[in-house]
């Protein structure tokens, strides 16, 4: 087994070397960049100076001088300030002649291409790839173009609400399928499976965000739908009873600490009900499927004939092979709705999470987010699948990833 982790560790690094290379690629290539969003910014109205990370000067040369700059896109800046961005987004560095002195009196920044003595010099795709991934193996991140804070921080500040949605969700989808599933499984046939059957698939077909909009509409506006062709007195009266928005309340920090519990269960509830819908519903089936197989085994029936009441059979011995599947999987769909299936639900909820993060970083084109979380988020997932895997050695013995001689 140490074997087996130790060459599954090794292969971590290719994979994610592959995973990194595969999206840098696909970057340069899809349209638009950060100094394209920033000079969208500026024909906007907004003070992109005060986002640009390092700021500085920078507003006093955005606008358009007598030398227009040739990229239509990028028509508005100067190129001083285009000088600026090359060198802070890490597409240049200053290169000066030997002897020169930086104007900041420690390391070269875009201030000095003002001087005769120093030019800018492009790195190319390969270099700026190498470059990253160098920084990346030591878990430095960089910064954020344009929320001046380093993207470890962002990503610390979103982790609550996605550690609620996605932790809360698998576990309550695993107390509630569990069981049901094993339920639907003994009873297979019976009007309890048919019924519970229909309620599963109409919760599997409702999408996250639908429910979530349902939700939201029925118990924290305060509003009812108006049932058609019913009089105004029969139809039902709404009540705001949880919060329409954030995972806590604004005098939060102010409360004692049944009433922080309290008022945290309060605004999670209505988000963690539609993040769990989906996974509740394959999750139950694929108890029931499971148990179903094992129940119809041999060693089932042997079990039964030697006089084992039916929950010693169920329990002492279905119940471990069944959920081998069920618990193995369990790493890998915690990351699936961590990760995954959060950034409907954040926004819907008003929730700022790392999904609504990734999504407004790809939007702006936020590079050192993008590929910073891609890289966190592709190394947790690896370590899951491993972890994984290793769950079904700890669930069944039996199971052996070693190599065996013929």
């Amino acid at each position: 087994m140490g074997a087996y982790i130790l060459r599954r560790l090794l292969l971590i690094i290719p994979t994610l070397f592959g995973i990194m290379l595969v999206n840098f690629v696909l970057t340069e290539f899809v349209p638009g960049g950060p100094k394209e969003q920033v000079a969208a910014r500026l024909e906007s109205g907004a003070d992109a100076s005060t986002n640009v990370a390092g700021g500085g000067d920078a507003g006093q040369n955005m606008g358009q001088t007598d030398e227009q700059i040739g990229d239509p896109s990028l028509q508005g800046l100067t190129p001083e300030f285009i000088d600026q961005l090359d060198v802070q987004f890490g597409y240049a560095k200053v290169v000066c002649e030997e002897g020169y002195t930086p104007r900041n009196g420690e390391d070269l920044t875009y201030k000095d291409l003002r001087a005769d003595e120093c030019e800018k010099e492009f790195f190319t795709r390969t270099q700026r790839f190498f470059i990253m991934m160098g920084n990346y193996i030591t878990f430095d991140f960089g910064e954020s173009y344009f929320r001046s804070e380093t993207v470890v921080n962002l990503v610390i500040d979103k982790l609550p609400v996605s550690i609620t949605l996605g932790l809360w969700s698998t576990l309550i989808a695993y107390i509630v399928s569990i069981p049901l599933g094993i339920r639907k499984a003994v009873k297979e046939g019976s009007s309890f499976d048919t019924w519970t059957s229909g309620a599963i698939v109409v919760a599997y077909a409702i999408p996250g965000f639908l429910f979530a909009i349902l939700l939201l509409v029925l118990f924290a506006t305060g509003n009812c739908f108006s049932v058609p062709f019913v009089p105004d007195a029969w139809n039902p009266t709404c009540h705001k009873l949880f919060p329409l928005r954030g995972l806590t309340s604004p005098s939060w920090e102010g409360f004692s600490t049944w009433d922080k519990i309290v008022d945290y269960l309060h605004h999670i509830f209505l988000p963690v009900l539609a993040s769990s819908i989906a996974g509740f519903a394959s999750l139950t089936l694929l108890t029931k499927n499971s148990f179903l197989d094992e129940i119809k085994k041999q060693y089932v029936i042997t079990a039964r004939a030697k006089g084992l009441s039916e929950r010693r059979v169920l329990y002492g011995h279905v119940f471990r092979n069944a959920m081998l599947i069920v618990i193995a999987g369990f790493p890998a769909a915690f990351l699936g709705v961590f990760f995954g299936t959060s950034l409907i639900i954040e926004w819907i909820f008003s929730l700022d999470g790392l999904g609504r993060l990734g999504f407004e970083a790809a939007v702006d084109r936020d590079y050192p987010i993008v590929f910073g979380t891609l890289f966190a988020f592709g190394l947790v997932g690896l370590i899951v699948n491993l972890l994984s895997d290793l769950m079904y050695v700890f669930v069944d013995p039996r199971i052996d990833f070693e190599r065996r001689a013929g």
